[in-house]
């Protein structure tokens, strides 16, 4: 608990945050496309340069997470090797080559009246980033920020302080090497959670938007008591769903990679709908893959009775995000009863469905309401970086302004340049 004083402290703190970052947005949204390239890439040598500083201070985060008994699905999350660092830098340099998106002309006409118009698209402002565990957000959402001429604010975790901080510093790096404020990407010095407190509040005016990346209490209360606008999921219940039409070799394949290849990412798959009617052809097969492969198979009483080493499921589980090797498993009545299912459980983030039956496809894509469909490919796709995006900061579900990943162009808003020679409204 923070005494009074301690809570001024981080008041007064906070403020100062964000007076830097409304000071550092303003020559940022007019930077050249070159200047902030260079910004990025001299990122991505720092933080390449930087590598066994920022594994010796993942090092401590490791071992303060043991200590404090974070999960499997955490330390994977909070971990970082000298591969992560590569594409961490890798990301960076693809953010580096997008186009600008400052500037684009998005749609423009002409009116009766010799009007000329334009929708331009302009940066956000100041985008505030909440985030646990993951210290690679630190690169990725401070990088994308700064292409689309946003100012960043970025609050990592108790858990992550000491990999986010070296990464920091490497930013920080870059932006100096460009001759860009140092302010456009701060990283919160302190882990209490008045700082949060502060955040959504909005930091006196000078935050434009949150985004959490975390865990569902987090999600939560940020969607609760934030007074700036939201781009955020709550959790990942994701779905495949095989249909009697697909290829079996292809749905055991497609189904392993969606839910084993990283459990603790919210693209994961948590449950598997295979149709009925290839139950007894299907059903052994692909769960025989997941088993062996390590992961824990709960099932419908159908699944059971076909596959008894699935473990009874309850109406608990279709409902969890897992995070870890386990999955959920029903027997549906084709399309129809996937959709009706996924419609009941599904959190609006990511579904696939494996199929041949084009018609199926179709109504699959048509039907489901979430941020991410795919055909006959896995769910562990969902992310910004496989869109060719260069990274994102999270998946935004909600249906307002940005959803989906959210890269580059998410983070713009846009504005109407209207051009005349002289007309008057009668």
């Amino acid at each position: 608990m923070l005494n009074k004083h301690e809570m001024g402290d981080t008041v007064a703190l906070m403020a100062e945050v964000g007076r830097k970052a409304r000071e550092a947005s303003r020559p940022l949204a007019i930077a050249s496309d070159e200047r902030k390239h260079a910004a990025l890439i001299a990122m991505a040598d720092a933080i390449r340069r930087n590598q066994e500083i920022i594994l010796q201070a993942n090092a401590l985060d490791m071992a303060n997470g043991e200590e404090a008994g974070l999960s499997p699905a955490m330390m994977d999350r909070l971990k970082l090797t000298p591969d992560r660092i590569r594409a961490m830098a890798d990301g960076i340099r693809a953010i580096a080559d997008l186009r600008d998106p400052v500037g684009e002309i998005i749609a423009e006409w002409d009116r009766p009246n010799g009007l000329h118009i334009e929708r331009v698209r302009t940066p956000l402002g100041i985008i505030g980033v909440i985030f646990e565990s993951r210290p690679n957000v630190t690169a990725d959402a401070g990088a994308l920020c700064l292409k689309a001429g946003n100012a960043a604010i970025l609050r990592g975790g108790s858990d992550s302080i000491n990999s986010s901080s070296a990464i920091h510093v490497a930013l920080v790096e870059g932006l100096k090497a460009a001759k860009l404020p140092e302010d456009a990407i701060q990283l919160v010095p302190v882990t209490d959670r008045a700082a949060v407190g502060e955040m959504l509040k909005g930091l006196n005016g000078n935050l434009d938007v949150i985004i959490p990346r975390g865990g569902r209490s987090l999600v939560e209360r940020v969607q609760n008591e934030a007074r700036v606008p939201v781009f955020a999921h709550l959790e990942g219940i994701c779905h495949v769903y095989v249909d009697k039409s697909a290829k079996l070799d292809m749905a055991v394949s497609v189904v392993r990679n969606a839910k084993m290849r990283r459990t603790g990412i919210c693209g994961a798959a948590e449950t598997l709908l295979i149709d009925r009617a290839v139950a007894s052809t299907f059903l052994p097969p692909i769960l025989d893959a997941l088993a062996e492969a390590g992961c824990e198979i709960r099932g419908s009483e159908e699944v059971v009775a076909i596959y008894p080493n699935a473990a009874p499921a309850g109406e608990a589980d279709w409902r969890t995000e897992y995070l870890d090797a386990i999955i959920s498993v029903a027997l549906v009545d084709g399309i129809e009863g996937a959709i009706r299912h996924i419609e009941k459980y599904s959190s609006h983030h990511t579904e696939a469905i494996v199929a041949e039956d084009a018609k199926a496809v179709e109504r699959f894509f048509n039907e489901v309401d979430s941020a991410i469909l795919l055909h006959n490919a896995s769910t562990q796709f969902a992310d910004g970086g496989e869109f060719g995006m260069g990274a994102e900061i999270g998946i935004a579900t909600g249906r307002m302004h940005a959803r989906g990943p959210v890269g580059v162009e998410q983070l713009t808003s846009f504005k109407y340049r209207v051009r005349g020679n002289g007309q008057v409204r009668p």
